[in-house]
């Protein structure tokens, strides 16, 4: 048990050592770790750690070198990732068909397996260190410390980063210290809103009461943002230490974590870490010795969007249905069950230890004026580097999409970031150069969000776009106020029949309008940003609105109604093998034979053709297009 300050320095002295140990090869061993995001789990980096425990135990090497999991490392579309330590050598795609090679040559021999490298796109050259690929070359690991690093289910790895080192130097500061070292900072909501996170806790602080609470907002709802998730997955220790540091600042004994359901080994993580804080002391009563005592929960979500709200959310604790309540009262001042409560993003709370530990300079001196500190994207779409990535508030357009993401795929020219999710906005290539922060994004028609960035290109159709974000939102609006309820479905219709070339211009102003009523009105920041995908494809691709409604034309050839099929009878050399894979007998032979070729070419019956795609994927010689 850790009971005291002593105590304490001596813990974390001992895990300091022994990670250090095992990073730098001190301990005479090599060290293997995988890695245990979601993302390289679902390809079996589970399966893979078992078979380097196998053959290693065959070949007598159990003794000189161990096997780990660790959390994500960020780079998801090169995993599952193996790395080596002391050498810090990185092998990227593994299959559990490669372990035996791996320990054959390098555990045994010192030989790189230089195959499962990574291959610079570039310079082509191979790259054995994480920190040389153009990837990492430009992020800084805040939120993301020691995800990557130390296995999240060890609590001394853990210490051995400098866990609760933060929350130490809190406990001898006065509340109102910790607060003012955390507004300092500039630190700013990280899930979206960008709101001061001292100046909420402030809020709190000054209101009387016998009981006050922190809750954490895991429930990560935008399209293909998991940011949240991976925190939780490679340091859940980091939060439980922010959210206890939030408490002791504004007078909370009692923290909710609230994570969605489809997290489940975000949510293992989380619970496992709680039990072991617990049982060593660092959660509970009295911590440290003091007269300061906290306590954490975990409650989940069943994965309602509208739920990322924070009014929404405290209801959802409380066992109520889901939707937002009307503000003010804000829930700093009464929120959950009428007490106090602040409700921190799960990256916020991971940059808090971060500030208290290195003070708030060291914070602070990165980033811009108004935005400070670091944010964490989830990056993909038409990306060739797809993965989570951490970067200097300030950082440009142009560096994530193409220093950090590679570029786009296939050669393909970029359209727009959407950012945001489906409360933000598209940037076009005029706005690649402008600096990534959270007022920034806002005057140029988008928002931070809580991360989401997804890259889209030439094939993309920007009212598809909007379409899918309406489809979304529809979804998820709870239903409690008429602007939303209603005017999102009818934003929706009015897409769905532009996109099936029945729209009019008329179609168009009326939707101009309803996204305006629906923002000016609705209750809570989901109703009104749900327009914001629909003003910025209209401000940016208004061209592509007009093709779809006058011309009756899809211009990325997407909008299934909107586009045929068509055979080149050039091209054609009439195998027939697109007929056989129709499956629905609309390709039939015809009269016109090419010079060159000796059998008739095919021809698609448009009026039958259900546009399935399976003819172009089925020709070998490119001979069929969309028009």
């Amino acid at each position: 048990m850790i009971t005291s300050f002593e105590s304490l320095n001596e813990k974390v002295t001992s895990c300091t050592q022994n990670l250090d140990e095992k990073i730098k090869g001190l301990d005479g061993k090599r060290h293997i770790v995988l890695c245990g995001g979601t993302g390289c789990l679902s390809s079996h980096s589970d399966e893979i750690k078992k078979r380097f425990e196998e053959v290693l135990a065959e070949k007598g090497l159990a003794d000189h070198a161990t096997v780990n999991i660790v959390g994500c490392f960020g780079f998801c579309s090169q995993g599952p990732f193996v790395k080596i330590y002391p050498e810090d050598t990185l092998y990227r795609l593994v299959k559990i068909t490669d372990v035996e090679e791996i320990v054959e040559s390098d555990i045994q021999n010192n030989t790189v397996v230089e195959r499962l490298l990574y291959v610079d796109p570039v310079t082509k050259e191979k790259v054995s260190k994480q920190d040389d690929i153009n990837f990492y070359k430009k992020q800084r690991r805040v939120a993301l410390y020691g995800c990557g690093v130390i296995n999240p289910e060890d609590i001394n790895e853990s210490l051995g980063m400098g866990g609760f080192q933060g929350l130490k130097r809190a406990l001898t500061m006065t509340q109102q210290e910790v607060i003012d070292e955390v507004l300092k900072s500039g630190l700013r909501g990280r899930g979206g809103g960008g709101f001061p996170t001292g100046r909420k806790w402030q809020f709190a602080y000054n209101v009387d009461a016998d009981q006050k609470y922190v809750v954490c907002n895991g429930d990560e709802g935008d399209p293909g943002a998991f940011m949240d998730r991976s925190i939780l997955e490679g340091n859940p220790l980091a939060v439980i230490e922010g959210m206890v540091i939030a408490g002791y600042a504004y007078g909370a004994s009692e923290g909710y974590f609230y994570v969605r359901a489809e997290y489940p080994i975000a949510v293992n993580r989380l619970r496992n870490a709680i039990k072991q804080a617990t049982e060593i002391g660092l959660l509970g009563d009295h911590i440290l010795g003091t007269d300061f005592s906290f306590h954490c929960h975990l409650r989940l979500g069943a994965g309602a969007f509208v739920c990322g709200e924070e009014t929404a959310l405290l209801n959802s604790i409380e066992g109520k249905r889901g939707m937002p309540r009307p503000r003010p009262p804000f829930p700093a001042v009464k929120g959950l069950w009428g007490k106090p409560t602040c409700v921190n993003n799960v990256e916020t709370l991971a940059c808090v230890p971060y500030i208290l530990r290195n003070g708030w300079e060291e914070f602070a001196k990165v980033g811009t004026e108004k935005s400070k500190g670091t944010k964490v994207f989830a990056l993909g779409g038409k990306v060739n580097n797809v993965g989570l990535v951490e970067v200097p508030m300030g950082t440009t357009l142009r560096e994530l999409i193409y220093d950090i993401g590679g570029g786009i795929p296939n050669g393909k020219k970029f359209k727009a970031i959407q950012t945001g999710g489906p409360s933000g906005g598209c940037l076009t290539e005029e706005y690649l150069d402008e600096p990534i922060d959270f007022d920034n994004l806002v005057s140029k028609g988008s928002m931070m969000g809580s991360g989401g960035a997804i890259v889209m290109d030439e094939d993309n159709c920007m009212v598809d776009v909007a379409k899918f974000y309406m489809e979304f939102i529809c979804d998820e609006s709870c239903g409690k106020c008429t602007p939303c309820r209603i005017g999102t479905k009818r934003m929706l219709e009015i897409l769905t029949k532009i996109t099936e070339g029945k729209g009019t211009m008329e179609d168009l102003d009326e939707l101009e309008e309803l996204s305006q009523t629906v923002k000016t009105n609705s209750l809570c920041a989901l109703g009104q940003t749900a327009s914001n995908p629909i003003d910025s494809t209209i401000k940016h691709f208004r061209d592509e609105y007009i093709a779809h409604i006058v011309d009756k034309k899809c211009p990325a050839h997407v909008c299934k109604n909107l586009m045929q099929y068509h055979i080149d009878p050039e091209k054609c050399i009439g195998c027939g093998m697109c007929a056989r894979g129709c499956p629905a007998s609309c390709i039939t032979r015809t009269d016109y034979i090419a010079p060159k070729h000796k059998l008739a070419s095919m021809a698609i019956d448009s009026n039958k053709c259900v546009k399935c795609g399976a003819c172009i994927s089925t020709c070998k010689f490119g001979a069929i297009s969309k028009i």
